[in-house]
């Protein structure tokens, strides 16, 4: 088995030239591969997710939503689509990456997750290169957007140590602070080198000093007891315009631009901008370290 994976380790390596050819127009960046992730359900991951894509193409870039969540896959849900074929078909071989993306009428792809299938872990090892390598193919987007289920799995661990950038969404309530540092010390227990790339967003907050105030306690226990470092990204205001645009199955960034939670995730572009992707990033990186290859 260690000397198929080296074998297929070797493939990647040899295919990175291809996997971080940049997009027209964008000579020399990398695809930016964003993962985002949370402690516990209900703290608006998918929301932030699907709105931060929107927040990406408004500055002029092509973006991918990839719904990473294998058991209640829901970004398409948020979007009002059903997508014909999903991330299941990839997984055994029946579709390419390709043949599942769907284009949405608000200038973002999306990769719908295959509800009901457990863990990547249990794929074969032939369904796991081809899932791998079809991975691959979204590289021709400036950035991939990369959508968790919640909690921690094998598959969450996975994405968060392939990304290059992993943000950890959390809201005020005491339960979702807690299990947010929950995900960040599983995350530094397992991933050596994911002082790279975590950033913490606070959602729902009714004040910019609200968010600071929890940003700052995370940061501190992070640093003290976990030797992390947990960067602040920013928060997102509780805002009506957010419950009411899921209700209408659309993006609050589509029902209102200039709303104060869409204001709130233009900044969060505007902070991960000036933030370079890491030396060994891009999805030729990416699909070494998704089999454990750094």
């Amino acid at each position: 088995m260690e000397d198929q994976a080296e074998k297929l380790r070797e493939m990647m390596r040899q295919k990175n030239n291809t996997y971080e050819k940049p997009s027209k127009g964008k000579e020399g960046k990398k695809t930016r591969i964003i993962t985002v992730t949370s402690g516990k359900g209900g703290v608006g991951k998918t929301n932030v997710s699907v709105n931060l894509a929107l927040a990406y193409a408004r500055t002029g870039r092509k973006v991918v939503v990839m719904d990473a969540d294998l058991g209640l896959a829901n970004v398409n849900v948020m979007l009002n689509m059903i997508p014909k074929f999903n991330l299941y078909h990839v997984i055994r071989k029946q579709k390419t990456m390709k043949e599942i993306m769907v284009e949405t009428e608000y200038g973002i792809a999306i990769v719908a997750g295959a509800s009901g299938f457990s863990k990547i872990a249990n794929l074969t090892e032939s369904e796991r290169q081809y899932f791998i390598e079809e991975l691959g193919t979204l590289s021709a987007a400036d950035i991939v957007i990369i959508d968790t289920s919640a909690g921690v799995s094998s598959n969450v661990l996975d994405f968060v140590a392939a990304a290059d950038d992993s943000m950890i969404i959390t809201t005020p309530e005491p339960t979702a602070i807690t299990d947010a540092y929950g995900i960040i010390k599983i995350i530094a227990t397992e991933i050596s080198s994911i002082n790279m790339g975590l950033k913490l967003v606070v959602n729902r907050v009714k004040s910019a000093a609200e968010g600071a105030k929890i940003a700052d306690r995370m940061i501190n226990i992070t640093s003290q007891f976990l030797n992390l470092k947990l960067e602040y990204l920013g928060f997102i205001y509780d805002d009506a315009v957010v419950s009411q645009a899921v209700l209408k199955q659309r993006p609050f960034m589509v029902v209102d631009p200039k709303c104060r939670a869409s204001l709130c995730l233009q900044h969060l572009v505007s902070r991960m901008d000036k933030t370079e992707v890491r030396e060994n990033g891009g999805f030729g990186n990416m699909l070494k370290r998704m089999f454990k290859g750094e």
